[in-house]
C-alpha cells in the first residue's frame, strides 16, 4: 500500500501546479508551519485540520531519516476527498497477513472507518462489574487534562456518588494548582432518561456544573423523533424506547475504556457486561473524545440551574425542523469520522517509512493490533455500524465460527437473515428469562421477559425448519442474583482456537440498535497472541455459564408465554 516514489512526486508535482497561484513552492516548503498555512490555502478546515494535526509528527519522520517527508503530504494536497483503494474480498487464515500487517481478512474495514493501530499490549479485558467501577474511580482521580464519560444515565445511589466525588476530587485538585491545571470534565447522557423522576442524572451532577463551571460540561441529548403530540402523550417512564443516547464511553486522558455498561450501581455489583481498556492509545482517545464532544454539540446543554439551552447556531432536537436538525448533527458528527478517517490513512504511510528504524532502535511496542470505531446513528442518518457489521457476517465462511451475544436476542430481519443464510457456525448467548433486566419488573415491562421468549423460540423454530441445528447453537446464560446485559461478538477463523475479532460496545443486533437509538463500538483486529487469549477466556467464561437450548426449553412450564404478550411482541422488538 506504500505509495512508489514516482507516484509520490507526480502527485507533488500535481498538487504545486494546483496551488502556484495561491503561494509560493519555496516558501511553502520552509518549514512545518509554512506546510500549514498551504494546507489552509488550498484545503477545506476540516481536511487542514486533520493536516494540523500530523505535521509534526511527519517531519519529525523527516529529520530522523535523513529524507523528505514532504512526499508523504501529496495525497492530502493532491486530492481532498481521495477515492478509496479498490480491495478484493479477502482470504486466508488468521496468521495471513498483507504489506500493512492487518490480516488481510479484515482489511477492507480500513477502506471504510478509521483504522488504529495500537499495541495489544496496552489493550485489556475487564471481566467483571467490580473491576470496572474500580478502574473507572482510580483513572479519573488521577487524570490531567480531561475526563470525558458517555452513557445512557448515571444513576442515583452511593455508588454512584462516589464516582461524583472523584471527579469532583479531580476538579478541586485541578484548582489548587497542582499536577492538573487545565482539567476538563465532559459527561453526555441521554435526556429521557437522565431527567427521570425527581432525582436524576442531571441533579447528581448540577453541584459539579454550578462549582466548576468553566471545567464542567455536561450535554443531554435529545431524539429528534420524540417532539410534538408524541412528546406530549408518552408518559416519562416510556419515553425513551422512541430513541436514546446510548453509546457507552469513558475516557480518561489517553486511555479509553470501550462498554455496553451504564453508569449505575448495578453495573458496577451484579450486571454482567463487557469493557475493554485501551490503556495509553492516544489517538483512539482523541477520536472517542471529538465523537462525544460532537455529539454533545448537537444535545441540549444543562445549566447550573438545571434550565437547557442549545449551543448557537444549532438547531433546537424537538423544537425545530426535523429535516434540519438531522441534517445539521450528521455533518458535525461525520466531521470527526472522516477527518480521522482520512488522517489515519495519512498517518499509516509515514508511520510506514518510520516502522523500520524504531524496532531496529527497539524504541517501541509493536503495532500488532488494529481498532475500528463503528458509529450507527441511524435517525441522524449515519449507518457505518450497521454497514459493516452486515459485511463481517456475509463474510463469515463455512470455515469460521462466530460467538455473538446480546442480552436482548432481537436480531434485526437483515442480520438473523445473514446468520441462518451464510456457513460460518454460530453460538448465540442471549439472557434466560430470569437473568433478563426486566425480570419482575412492573406492569407492561413484565412481560418484556416473556416476549424474549417468544422471539427466542421463534427463531429456534426457523434454525430447525432450516435444517441448522448443527451450525446454529443458541444459549441462556445464568447466574443467580445477577442480570445479564453482555453484547458483542467473538470471531474465530478455521484452525484457530483464538479469535482474531471482536466487536464491544454499546450495539445489541436489535431493531432499536440499527434503526432508534445513538451507538457505538469498536471492531479490534489482533494477532497479539495474549490479547487473543484474553479475549477467549472471556467468551468462554461467559460461556461457561450457559445452557444450550434444545426444544425441550420451550416445553417447560416456566417459558409459557401468554396469547396477549404473543401479540404485543411485534411492538416489543421494535421499541425494548
Amino acid at each position: 500500500m506504500q505509495p512508489t516514489l514516482s507516484l509520490c512526486v507526480c502527485e507533488l508535482s500535481a498538487s504545486v501546479d494546483k496551488v502556484r497561484s495561491n503561494t509560493t513552492g519555496a516558501a511553502a516548503m520552509a518549514a512545518p508551519m509554512s506546510w500549514r498555512r498551504l494546507a489552509y490555502s488550498v484545503c477545506s478546515p476540516a481536511i487542514a485540520g486533520v493536516f494540523t494535526r500530523i505535521s509534526d509528527r511527519l517531519f519529525r519522520a523527516r529529520d530522523r531519516g535523513g529524507g523528505s517527508s514532504v512526499l508523504l503530504l501529496a495525497p492530502l494536497l493532491a486530492e481532498a476527498d481521495p477515492a478509496p483503494h479498490r480491495v478484493s474480498r479477502p482470504t486466508g487464515s488468521a496468521g495471513d497477513q498483507g504489506s500493512d500487517g492487518l490480516c488481510t481478512n479484515f482489511r477492507w474495514m480500513a477502506e471504510q472507518v478509521p483504522a488504529f493501530r495500537v499495541p495489544g499490549a496496552q489493550v485489556h479485558i475487564l471481566t467483571s462489574p467490580d473491576q470496572f467501577y474500580q478502574v473507572m474511580k482510580a483513572r479519573i482521580k488521577t487524570a490531567q487534562r480531561r475526563v470525558v464519560m458517555a452513557s445512557l444515565y448515571l444513576g442515583t445511589g452511593r455508588l454512584e456518588q462516589e464516582l461524583v466525588d472523584c471527579m469532583e476530587e479531580a476538579l478541586q485538585r485541578s484548582q489548587d494548582g497542582s499536577r492538573s491545571p487545565d482539567l476538563k470534565v465532559s459527561v453526555l447522557l441521554d435526556y429521557t432518561r437522565g431527567s427521570r423522576g425527581a432525582i436524576n442524572s442531571r441533579t447528581m451532577l448540577l453541584p459539579l456544573l454550578q462549582r466548576f463551571a468553566s471545567q464542567m460540561r455536561v450535554s443531554l441529548y435529545h431524539t429528534p423523533d420524540l417532539r410534538g403530540l408524541l412528546r406530549l402523550l408518552v408518559p416519562q417512564r416510556f419515553n425513551e424506547t422512541i430513541g436514546v443516547q446510548h453509546i457507552k464511553v469513558y475516557l480518561f486522558d489517553d486511555s479509553v475504556i470501550i462498554s455496553g455498561a451504564n453508569l449505575s450501581d448495578s453495573y458496577f455489583t451484579n450486571r454482567q457486561d463487557r469493557y475493554v481498556l485501551l490503556e495509553n492509545c492516544g489517538e483512539v482517545a482523541d477520536f472517542f473524545s471529538d465523537l462525544v464532544e460532537a455529539v454533545g454539540d448537537v444535545s441540549l446543554q444543562l445549566q447550573p440551574d438545571d434550565s437547557v439551552t442549545v449551543l448557537e447556531g444549532m438547531v433546537h432536537p424537538y423544537k425545530g425542523n426535523r429535516q434540519d436538525f438531522s441534517a445539521a448533527a450528521r455533518k458535525r458528527i461525520m466531521e470527526v469520522v472522516n477527518a480521522a478517517h482520512m488522517r489515519q490513512r495519512l498517518l499509516y504511510r509515514s508511520e510506514e517509512d518510520e516502522e523500520d528504524e524504531e524496532m531496529s532502535e527497539g524504541g517501541a511496542e509493536e503495532e500488532d493490533t488494529w481498532v475500528f470505531p463503528l458509529v450507527q446513528m441511524k435517525p441522524l442518518g449515519i449507518r457505518v455500524d450497521e454497514q459493516v457489521t452486515q459485511r463481517l457476517l456475509t463474510d463469515a465462511g463455512p470455515d469460521s465460527t462466530v460467538f455473538l451475544t446480546s442480552g436482548y436476542f432481537n436480531l434485526t430481519r437483515a442480520y438473523m437473515g445473514l446468520v441462518l443464510g451464510a456457513g460460518a457456525s454460530y453460538r448465540i448467548l442471549t439472557a434466560s428469562p430470569e437473568v433478563n433486566g426486566f425480570f419482575g419488573a412492573k406492569g407492561v415491562a413484565g412481560a418484556i421477559p416473556a416476549a424474549y421468549i417468544h422471539i427466542a423460540r421463534q427463531f429456534y423454530k426457523q434454525v430447525c425448519r432450516l435444517g441448522q441445528e448443527e451450525r446454529v447453537h443458541l444459549h441462556e446464560y445464568h447466574r443467580p442474583q445477577w442480570t445479564f446485559h453482555a453484547k458483542g461478538l467473538w470471531y474465530y477463523l478455521q484452525g484457530q482456537d483464538r479469535p482474531c475479532l471482536t466487536l464491544i460496545g454499546s450495539p445489541n443486533f436489535g431493531y432499536r440498535s440499527v434503526h432508534r437509538d445513538l451507538e457505538a463500538q469498536i471492531a479490534i483486529v489482533t494477532e497479539n497472541e495474549e490479547l487473543q487469549s484474553q479475549l477467549q477466556e472471556e467468551q468462554e467464561t461467559l460461556y461457561q455459564r450457559s445452557t444450550e437450548v434444545s426444544s425441550s426449553t420451550f416445553e417447560r412450564p416456566d417459558r409459557h408465554v401468554k396469547l396477549w404478550v404473543k401479540l404485543v411482541t411485534p411492538l416489543i422488538k421494535n421499541f425494548f
